[in-house]
């Protein structure tokens, strides 16, 4: 009985092995396949990338709208912005704190532009509404309106910092340049300005990055309007990043839920790239006076 049941057994165990062995090796072969289809549908993500998200202009249908249009109208509106307040800004900062006599009149024009830094962004766009739009009949929905209306937002929030850096510099690089026969506007464009100039540009950075973010001055002057061609000059009906943001989030279509998220992530980006520009040639060129 004992020489019948060991090849039996011998034949069972082997028989298990076998079936074991192949259930094994179809199993690790099933892995590899789901593995190699991993990669290969990652390898077509990428080869498949949406570069048309950042050509294209907005569109009703969600896989056909980019941002396009939006990135170039919010270029032109930040560029218009940076040109009309930078010198504007600078001048007048120059002359309230070098050349300006102090008197109740630079006074009342001080507290005015404290004032004006803490106005909300809305009260610019009704300015603009009535003042740019009604009254000198500007084209609506242009980069154009956009800028000035920024412009005059981002005005005092450079005046501020620029005045400040103009105060830090010592008195003696002043009285140096007189002493050494320098006329007072020599002194102050010569030694004083270039000084102040990075706490400035920092102060401006951080101004524009704060317009490149605003949506309600931008509503107001119609910005808000569905807009499809692509601006090719600052008078050209267009769109912002912000205001895109409004407009495909309020959307219906649940194709528009990605699109949202990603311009978000674009304009949050931008916006860490700005602040991290403006802290870089604060500590790069800024001097330390003892």
């Amino acid at each position: 009985m004992k020489n019948l049941t060991n090849p039996l057994k011998r034949k069972l165990v082997s028989k298990y092995t076998v079936s074991d062995n192949s259930q094994t090796t179809s199993r690790a072969t099933d892995i590899n396949v789901l593995l190699n289809r991993v990669k290969s549908d990652k390898k077509q993500e990428i080869k498949n990338f949406n570069n048309h998200f950042f050509s294209n202009g907005d569109s009703r249908d969600p896989e056909l709208a980019g941002i396009g249009g939006a990135l170039v109208g919010s270029f032109y509106s930040i560029l218009i912005c940076l040109l009309l307040s930078f010198p504007v800004a600078v001048l007048a900062s120059i002359y309230l704190e070098e050349f300006a006599p102090k008197n109740k009149i630079t006074d009342f024009i001080e507290i005015n532009i404290n004032n004006l830094a803490a106005v909300p962004s809305i009260v610019y766009g009704l300015l603009a509404l009535q003042i740019l739009l009604a009254t000198i009949q500007l084209p609506r929905s242009t980069p154009l309106v956009a800028g000035i209306t920024l412009a005059l937002m981002t005005l005092p929030r450079i005046i501020i910092p620029c005045r400040a850096s103009l105060k830090a510099v010592p008195p003696s690089i002043r009285e140096g340049a007189l002493a050494v026969g320098a006329s007072k506007f020599q002194s102050v464009f010569h030694h004083v300005v270039p000084l102040a100039l990075p706490g400035t540009l920092s102060g401006t950075i951080i101004g524009l990055a704060q317009a490149l973010g605003e949506t309600a001055p931008l509503i107001l002057i119609g910005m808000v309007a569905f807009v499809v061609d692509i601006p090719s000059t600052p008078i050209d009906p267009s769109s912002s990043l912000p205001v895109q943001v409004y407009l495909w989030s309020e959307s219906a279509e649940r194709g528009f839920v990605e699109k949202t998220s990603a311009t978000i992530m674009m304009l949050l980006s931008f916006l860490i790239v700005m602040n991290f520009v403006a802290v870089y040639l604060r500590q790069k060129f800024e001097k330390r006076w003892n």
